[in-house]
């Protein structure tokens, strides 16, 4: 799950016996506690079951998309790798977009000395042809780490996308998530290609003893979210029994295309 940047939301008193909205925005989160190293070594540093069926969904759209030499984004990387892999043979260069400063800090350092643990996630990739003719190592000329929160991406720039486990794990408040997904869409281009994967009905998630907020999602959550933004999708609930966490009911991955503004 990964850190963005929000203003200081108000928060309503309580009021006689009206109920109170104790809903945990995302600028209430203690994103300069987050731990990548210890969440990456958590979630990272072998390839899961559910990495392996998300990934090889991934590698064979962006396969198809026709996408070449084009600019990347990858909303909210925090401490995974595997989304930018996914559009390295796509892309001449990768905008990693992190908001929490220890995962700012985390990619720069890692992109300087890839963990060879990120190469069982491109062998996942290499069942398609493309990825064959790329050395994961480019990843590291080619992507760039940038501070800054996914509600401040500027609309209309990028020409292919990935948002893994963000826009639901940043708060646990629906219109935020709204908010999360329109913005990554419309940061990128019109009829450009992205993937995005949420973990569904998530209570929130803990990383080396720190709670950081999520919102209780389901695939209809999703499907309505992007249906505004996005078009020609494709929404799969990923089988991942048994979970990896006692925390979320399952996964989805979404692929599609931005919708013209």
């Amino acid at each position: 799950m990964r850190a963005v940047g929000d203003r200081k939301p108000t928060r309503r008193r309580p009021l006689g016996a009206l109920a109170v909205d104790t809903n945990v925005r995302n600028s209430d989160a203690p994103w300069d506690l987050f731990d990548p190293r210890s969440y990456c070594a958590s979630n990272y540093r072998r390839v899961q079951d559910v990495d392996q069926a998300i990934l090889a969904r991934v590698g064979q759209f962006f396969a198809g998309t026709g996408v070449t030499r084009g600019r990347g984004l990858d909303a909210g990387s925090g401490a995974n790798l595997y989304p930018a892999l996914a559009m390295l043979p796509f892309c001449q260069t990768i905008d990693l977009w992190e908001y929490a400063r220890p995962n700012v800090e985390w990619l720069n350092e890692e992109l300087r000395n890839l963990d060879d643990s990120w190469n069982g996630f491109w062998n996942v990739l290499t069942a398609e042809p493309i990825y064959q003719k790329c050395d994961p190592s480019e990843l590291r000329h080619r992507a760039t780490v940038g501070h800054g929160s996914i509600f401040d991406l500027k609309p209309e720039q990028w020409d292919i996308g990935t948002m893994f486990f963000v826009a639901c794990s940043i708060s646990e408040d629906m219109t935020e998530f709204d908010r999360a997904v329109e913005h990554f869409v419309r940061a990128l281009r019109p009829g450009a290609p992205f993937a995005t994967a949420y973990m569904l009905g998530s209570a929130g998630y803990d990383v080396n003893g720190v709670h950081f907020p999520a919102v209780r999602l389901t695939v209809d959550d999703v499907e309505r979210s992007l249906r505004r933004v996005a078009e020609k999708l494709n929404i799969v609930a990923i089988d991942n029994e048994p979970l990896i966490r006692p925390d979320y009911s399952g996964m989805a991955l979404a692929t599609g295309w931005a919708k013209a503004t």
